[in-house]
C-alpha cells in the first residue's frame, strides 16, 4: 500500500503542479514543450568482487531489491590490462526505470535515501551534463531501506542518473527541484546579506 502511495505521488504532483508550473515559468505554449523526466538509469561495477561469483549475484539482487526490476549485465567493451579486465568480462548491474516504477524509485530518493545520509545537507547541482541529466553517486547501496547494512571490506557502490527532456540546465534544474531533489542553496556574501566583511 505504501509503495503505491509512493509512486501515485510524485507522478500525482508532476502532472498537476509541475508541470503546469514549469509551462507558465518557461512560457511553454505547448504542453508536449514542458522539460520531464525520461528515465532513470541505475548502474553499479563490481570492481575487484568481479572474480567473486556468490559476490556478483548478491550485488545484482541487490540491485533488483532496491529498483523493483531485474537489471542486466554489463560487459567490458575493451580489455584494461592495469585492472586485469578482459575484453567481454561482466563489469557490472544496470537497471533502467520508466514509468511508474521510475516515480516510485525518485520518491523513495528524495523522501528517504537523501534525508537519512550522515550530515547530509543537500545535492549540489554541478553534476548535469550538456543535455541536461543529472548524476548521482552513492558510495554504499546501503542507503536503500531494502538493503541490510553489513560491514564489508569493498563497498558496493551505486550511480544514479537522472535522464531529462529539458532544453536548458535551468529547465532540467527547476524540474528537479520542482519534484523534491534537494540541492545545495548557494552561499550567500557578507556584503549580500547585509552584514560587513572584517
Amino acid at each position: 500500500m505504501q509503495t503505491a502511495n509512493l509512486k501515485q505521488n510524485l507522478k500525482e504532483k508532476y502532472l498537476t503542479k509541475v508541470r503546469l508550473s514549469l509551462m507558465k515559468e518557461f512560457d511553454k505554449k505547448n504542453i508536449y514543450e514542458v522539460p520531464v523526466i525520461e528515465k532513470v538509469v541505475l548502474n553499479t561495477g563490481f570492481g575487484r568482487l568481479a572474480p567473486n561469483e556468490k559476490m556478483k549475484e548478491q550485488i545484482v539482487g541487490s540491485l533488483a531489491k532496491i529498483s523493483g526490476q531485474r537489471p542486466f549485465l554489463t560487459k567490458a567493451k575493451k580489455a584494461i590490462a592495469g585492472f586485469k579486465i578482459r575484453k567481454g568480462q561482466m563489469i557490472g548491474a544496470k537497471v533502467t526505470l520508466r514509468g511508474e516504477r521510475m516515480y516510485h524509485f525518485l520518491e523513495k530518493l528524495v523522501s528517504i535515501v537523501l534525508p537519512r545520509l550522515r550530515d547530509f545537507r543537500g545535492v549540489k547541482d554541478t553534476a548535469f551534463d550538456k543535455k541536461g541529466n543529472y548524476t548521482l553517486g552513492f558510495r554504499e547501496i546501503t542507503v536503500f531501506p531494502e538493503i541490510e547494512y553489513v560491514k564489508e571490506e569493498s563497498p558496493i557502490g551505486l550511480e544514479v542518473t537522472i535522464q531529462t527532456r529539458a532544453r536548458t540546465l535551468d529547465e532540467a534544474k527547476n524540474l528537479l527541484t520542482k519534484i523534491g531533489v534537494p540541492f545545495t542553496k548557494p552561499k550567500i556574501k557578507k556584503e549580500e546579506a547585509g552584514v560587513k566583511a572584517s
